[in-house]
């Protein structure tokens, strides 16, 4: 397979991902009836759909209390997007191309909500009892943090950087 075509499954998976997560949150926000921070829904004695609604960034950091804070997040958040997408256009890596796109799914999906809602919509609630040892998060979140962590691994786990490079071929 050429770069081309890994380039473009990087893309669709951002947009699957993107889409997944957009229809998840109308989901809990919709059918499943969570209306104000806090509601929840028990679905397993380990997972229960909780609302939270993000105004900071990661891990709750960085609250934007304020219209202008919230645009500025927003700005912030846009240029981390591109600045994904255009690494995403230049990597020849295979596995690094599949990361970036679950970044930029996951990115552009919590982007959205900032756009439109003035928040991030968080959702899912693992715990163990009392024991809670994530924040609520979302589909979006978790896309975000499995391709950090793929970046991340093979970054530290390939001898050269180089594994899985997508040979250029000639036209």
């Amino acid at each position: 397979m050429d770069l081309n075509s890994f380039r473009n499954r990087g893309l669709a998976l951002a947009a699957l991902i993107f889409l997944a997560d957009q229809a998840m949150k109308a989901f809990v926000l919709g059918p499943l009836g969570l209306e104000v921070q806090g509601d929840s829904h028990y679905v397993l004695p380990i997972f229960s759909f909780t609302l939270a609604q993000n105004i900071g960034v990661s891990l709750g950091m960085f609250n934007a209390t304020t219209e202008f804070q919230r645009w500025v997040l927003v700005s912030i958040t846009g240029g981390i997007s591109l600045f994904v997408l255009r690494w995403l256009w230049r990597e020849t890596n295979r596995t690094d191309l599949l990361a970036l796109g679950a970044i930029l799914g996951g990115a552009s999906g919590n982007l959205m909500d900032r756009v439109r809602l003035g928040h991030v919509t968080d959702y899912a609630d693992l715990h163990f009892g009392s024991f809670k040892p994530f924040l609520i998060f979302n589909l979006a979140d978790a896309a975000i943090t499995v391709g950090v962590l793929i970046l991340l691994a093979r970054a530290l786990f390939t001898k050269d950087g180089r594994a899985n490079v997508v040979e250029k071929q000639d036209a």
